[in-house]
């Protein structure tokens, strides 16, 4: 929860907001690739993708 404050604080400070839907696509996709590692019922539904 710590680094999610930092990340803010820098776009606050730096005003630098533009980059959030970046860091938030990233995230998003870094789920994904977990949740398409993990296998088992999702797979098939991760793939149609």
């Amino acid at each position: 929860m710590e680094t999610i404050k930092e990340m803010w604080a820098f776009l606050r400070v730096r005003k630098k907001f533009w980059l959030a839907p970046i860091i938030i696509a990233l995230l998003m996709l870094a789920a994904l690739f977990f949740v398409a590692g993990g296998a088992g019922v999702v797979s098939p539904f991760v793939y149609a993708l």
